[in-house]
């Protein structure tokens, strides 16, 4: 997922987006913890994600406030 991407949504749909990466963090922690996540890198990727979609909320605020 990349900034550009984000930039063009809506602050409802950033929200749901952001809450979907935190649950999706959550599962990928639960598996970590479980041995059965095969590539570790997912949970750098979603963290990396959700600091974009954060961003994006803050740059969005930041315009229309």
């Amino acid at each position: 997922m990349k900034y550009t991407d984000l930039k063009d949504k809506s602050l409802k749909e950033l929200e749901e987006l952001l809450k979907e990466k935190k649950v999706l963090i959550f599962k990928l922690r639960a598996k970590l913890k479980t041995m059965q996540l095969t590539n570790p890198n997912e949970i750098k990727e979603a963290r990396r994600d959700v600091a974009r979609i954060k961003t994006a909320i803050s740059a969005l605020k930041k315009n229309n406030g």
